[in-house]
């Protein structure tokens, strides 16, 4: 970990923070989810700088050490996608391959579109390619009101559900929840938080330690942004009309990931349906994987990635 370096991009007005390790033209950026930072990419940067890439992880304005925008509640998707572009230019990166988890999967597939000259390859975790549309609205026909991202989208309920924690609790208790094969849904007069017994032990893979680092940046960032983007920006009009993504791609998946339980969303991945608009991705699927795959299992996914890598695009 002492191997990877900190440093700061002004982008827009805001100080980002980016963490990097290695050196040379093959260079893969990570876009993480939530709850995470760029320490969930820890397992996989070190490996692939060792490997002989750049491995580059940014916090989202908000996130992790990056500046908070001056109004969190008007940041969108489209912002972390300019974001990255400034990033990159900083940076004098012309062409990357990205990664990304959970959420991530969404400003890395729409930077792929809007940006094609600049991305060579697209690995997603945990989410597929989610064309844009009205798709995200269609869950709440068939879920519960208590549904998570139902009950996050409210301004207010869900500051004040995370409001009566720590933020290391509040971590913590979304990573177990994250971590089961059933969506988190709460019942009427209950609230997420509540899903989770302050005796339940973390995931075997996820120590005290690296819940002690996620908690220190939340307690700086607050929760307000990391609920404007996702949750809350989820019906954001990208202009895009032909959303077919050319470059290669590669979708990771736990079998035990509750995003599975979307309604519709493992017949859209496991019928092939995903691949008329990548034609070009391959899908793999991890026995015992959960939400948190590159974290669980950092040996295995690591080396899906560098066979992606070294096989399809630096072959």
């Amino acid at each position: 970990m002492d191997q990877i370096q900190h440093k700061f991009v002004q982008v827009q007005g805001l100080k980002l923070h980016v963490a990097e390790i290695g050196a040379g033209p093959k260079v893969v950026v990570f876009l993480h989810g939530f709850p995470e930072i760029w320490y969930s990419w820890r397992h996989q940067m070190i490996c692939l700088a060792n490997a002989g890439f750049r491995a580059i992880a940014p916090d989202y304005r908000g996130y992790g050490l990056s500046d908070p925008p001056p109004v969190p509640e008007k940041t969108m998707f489209g912002d972390l996608i300019s974001d990255l572009l400034a990033i990159l230019d900083f940076l004098e990166i012309n062409k990357v391959v990205l990664v990304a988890k959970d959420f991530g999967a969404k400003p890395a597939y729409l930077f792929a579109l809007l940006h094609p000259e600049r991305v060579v390859g697209v690995v997603t975790l945990g989410v597929p390619f989610i064309p844009p549309g009205p798709g995200p609205s269609q869950y709440q026909k068939y879920l519960p009101e208590g549904f998570y991202i139902s009950r996050w989208q409210k301004p207010g309920r869900a500051e004040a559900d995370f409001g009566r924690l720590d933020a290391k609790t509040v971590v913590r208790n979304i990573y177990i929840l994250f971590s089961r094969s059933e969506i988190p849904i709460a019942s009427e007069n209950q609230e997420i938080m509540d899903l989770v017994d302050l005796s339940t032990p973390l995931p075997p893979w996820f120590t005290e330690e690296d819940l002690a680092t996620y908690g220190d940046m939340y307690e700086k960032s607050g929760f307000q942004t990391a609920l404007q983007v996702p949750y809350r920006s989820l019906y954001e009009d990208i202009n895009i009309t032909e959303p077919v993504v050319e470059v290669p791609a590669l979708l990771i998946m736990g079998d035990k990931d509750y995003v599975f339980k979307f309604p519709g969303m493992e017949a859209y991945i496991k019928s092939g349906k995903v691949k008329e608009f990548v034609p070009g991705l391959d899908i793999i699927y991890l026995p015992e994987g959960s939400h948190f795959v590159q974290e669980q299992s950092p040996d295995e996914v690591n080396q899906l990635i560098l066979t992606f890598l070294n096989a399809r695009i630096w072959s």
